[in-house]
């Protein structure tokens, strides 16, 4: 039995549970993350908050991570009820998520790779925890960067980010397969943009830390 830790993008939450599922009857451990983007930006424009991002970190203020926190436990309810019985969410803050506090963005947090109690527990009992990337603080953590910090510390053998894009697209097309440093140097490059960003860093770190990553069709190693 392997372990596995799916990512789950807020914007195709709730069109994940059966694929979820498929990798629980194959015999895995699969431990969920999700976020919530494009819920949390309607809210706080209905709020009239401004929407910010630096690196794909969402700048977060006291009032915003009000928002933040409501729309992500939405999302972790409606998940939990698309995957049924099996499913116990959890919020990371609650659960023991750490994170390194980054003030000039706000209330947000560079995540750390841990095993949460909680988490190997509802594992144990064969069951998916689905968490809610809240670090300690509480602070606003970025779902693919939790996502990370958890494969790595719950020793995963895979990080699967599920996603409404293709994968890492280059001019020749989707990217198969690439490794961490070729990644890195289109990072620092500056040539890509978007939602694809914080994904390939975050697969980046796991991949460099032992696990395999898949943001979609690419995969990404060490």
């Amino acid at each position: 039995m392997s372990r596995i830790v799916v990512k789950v993008g807020g914007a195709v939450a709730g069109s994940s549970a059966a694929a979820i599922l498929e990798l629980t009857a194959m015999g895995h451990e699969v431990c969920v993350v999700h976020g919530a983007g494009p819920q949390i930006s309607r809210e706080m424009e209905r709020f009239g908050l401004e929407v910010e991002f630096v690196d794909g970190r969402r700048v977060t203020t006291r009032v915003a991570l009000s928002l933040v926190r409501a729309s992500l436990a939405r999302v972790n309810e409606e998940l939990c009820a698309a995957l049924g019985p099996p499913a116990v969410g959890h919020s990371g803050d609650e659960i023991g998520l750490h994170a390194v506090p980054m003030p000039a963005l706000g209330l947000v947090g560079d995540p750390l790779p841990c095993r949460p109690p909680a988490v190997e527990a509802t594992l144990a009992a064969g069951k998916i925890p689905v968490v809610a990337p809240l670090g300690v603080g509480p602070l606003n953590v970025n779902a693919d960067e939790a996502a990370a910090a958890l494969a790595v510390g719950l020793g995963a053998v895979t990080l699967l980010f599920f996603t409404d894009v293709p994968g890492l697209l280059l001019e020749e097309g989707v990217v198969g397969r690439i490794g961490a440093e070729e990644a890195e140097r289109l990072l620092g490059a500056g040539v890509l943009e978007g939602g694809i960003v914080p994904k390939l860093h975050a697969a980046v770190s796991a991949a460099k830390l032992g696990v395999e990553a898949r943001i979609g069709e690419t995969v990404v190693v060490a």
